[in-house]
């Protein structure tokens, strides 16, 4: 029987039987990081061996049932009014993402699943994802409480590397009082005195961030800064509140704070460049090879101020 690990009850036994076997024997499958089923009933899984692969097929009243479950779970009601459900699995915690019509003709989903140990900074060494020089780098902004902004595309590991830095904040700096937000939970925070905030239908990440500033917090996580609350946040680094942690999606360095500007676009008319510049010490920047799945730290560059129209960067060379 899969997941005699967790309690039984009858919300997870049903959700079992909706998910089928393929999706359960993925879900253990230690190689498997993502789960997603298409519009065309193709599921597929993404490993960190083999990269994407054909599982098999869901039919769409199962992918339905499935999905409907998942929200019940979450106290939500899938309607034509409301076809997205997004959460946590309660079978394992995984991150959750369905799609219902009318915006997709059939039901989709995507289940990211939680990583399955925490990696260290000397395992992505002795991986080969990140250089010596770059570790070292990221090592002195631990202790120097600088504030590092992660980037990379979708399953990138911005997540994981964000979990092993983490990791290093806990060695390094024990007594430190976190406050983790995400939208739903995916780092793995080890300090004694840590906070985990997460995101829901009436409360947003700016609420969350504001009300960080009230629990006394050390330092400031966020899981992925999507929206205007990348300017709550570089405003919340510039008050007193160093050695933090973000995430966001882009395919450079330099398109990391473009990205950030973009986002606080939404939020203020005002260039906020050099408030960047002031919040931001440390961008670390992670690309997925998408012939081998192998993931590389291609970029850390110091951020050290604003002048002359153009943020000043300071590359870290660090070969693999």
């Amino acid at each position: 029987m899969l997941y005699e690990s967790y309690p039984p009850n009858r919300t997870t036994s049903k959700l079992s039987r909706d998910a089928g076997d393929l999706v359960l024997n993925a879900l253990k499958n230690k190689d498997i990081i993502e789960i997603l089923l298409n519009s065309d009933g193709l599921l597929w899984t993404d490993s960190l061996s083999g990269g994407l692969t054909p599982l098999g097929s869901m039919s769409p009243s199962n992918a339905m049932s499935f999905i409907a479950t998942v929200a019940s779970t979450l106290d939500i009601i899938v309607s034509r009014d409301n076809p997205i459900i997004e959460g946590e699995l309660e079978i394992d915690g995984s991150r959750f993402e369905g799609l219902t019509p009318p915006v997709v003709e059939r039901p989709v989903f995507s289940i990211r699943k939680k990583a399955p140990r925490v990696f260290s900074l000397d395992d992505y060494v002795h991986q080969g994802t990140l250089s010596p020089t770059h570790r070292i780098a990221i090592e002195n902004a631990i202790t120097q409480r600088k504030n590092i902004l992660i980037s990379g595309g979708t399953g990138s590991g911005k997540t994981t590397l964000t979990n092993a830095i983490l990791l290093a904040i806990t060695e390094n700096c024990p007594d430190h009082r976190i406050i983790v937000i995400e939208d739903t939970i995916e780092l793995q925070c080890r300090a004694r005195n840590s906070v985990g905030l997460r995101t829901s239908s009436t409360v947003t990440m700016q609420d969350l961030l504001r009300a960080t500033m009230r629990l006394r917090p050390d330092r400031i996580i966020v899981g992925e800064v999507r929206g205007g609350d990348a300017l709550t946040l570089v405003k919340a680094w510039n008050t007193g509140h160093p050695g933090g942690i973000a995430t966001c999606h882009a395919n450079s360095v330099r398109g990391a704070l473009r990205r950030i500007e973009q986002l606080i676009a939404e939020a203020s008319s005002s260039c906020m460049k050099e408030v960047i510049a002031e919040a931001i010490d440390l961008i670390i920047h992670i690309e997925r090879d998408e012939n081998s799945s192998e993931r590389k730290i291609t970029e850390v560059s110091s951020l050290t101020g604003f002048a002359n129209g153009d943020y000043c960067l300071t590359p870290v060379k660090g070969d693999l």
